[in-house]
């Protein structure tokens, strides 16, 4: 069994820094894509970064030049640094992985359970 477990959120004013955390667990073979998407009250799920160990992340068009992500693959662990917070960046923060287990064939898309973030005006 695989598990995305996220950390880090919480209440902040804005224009502060916020940082997440997702570690993946589990009987992990490989890990392909590594990502953080949102969901606030009445919309949709947006992507806000996400990305390959090789390649660049994709970044949603509202935190580019705020948030960065980064990753420990030792770790299987994924960062969101987020910085110049708004209010409009409140929302539900889920991570996201594909995955391939020792006994799969393919990669499988994961999410973790969400973490609140909630900033203040």
């Amino acid at each position: 069994q695989v598990q995305l477990v996220e950390s880090g959120g919480g209440l902040v004013q804005a224009g502060g820094s916020m940082r997440l955390s997702c570690a993946a667990s589990g009987n992990i073979f490989s890990i392909n894509t590594m990502g953080w998407y949102r969901q606030a009250p009445g919309k949709q799920r947006e992507l806000v970064a996400s990305g390959t160990s090789r390649s660049s992340a994709a970044y949603g068009d509202s935190v580019k030049g705020r948030f960065t992500i980064s990753r420990d693959n030792a770790k299987n662990t994924v960062y969101l640094q987020m910085n110049s917070l708004k209010p409009d960046d409140t929302a539900v923060y889920f991570c996201n992985a594909q995955i391939m287990k020792y006994c799969d064939t393919r990669y499988y898309n994961y999410w973790g359970q969400g973490t609140q973030v909630t900033v203040s005006s």
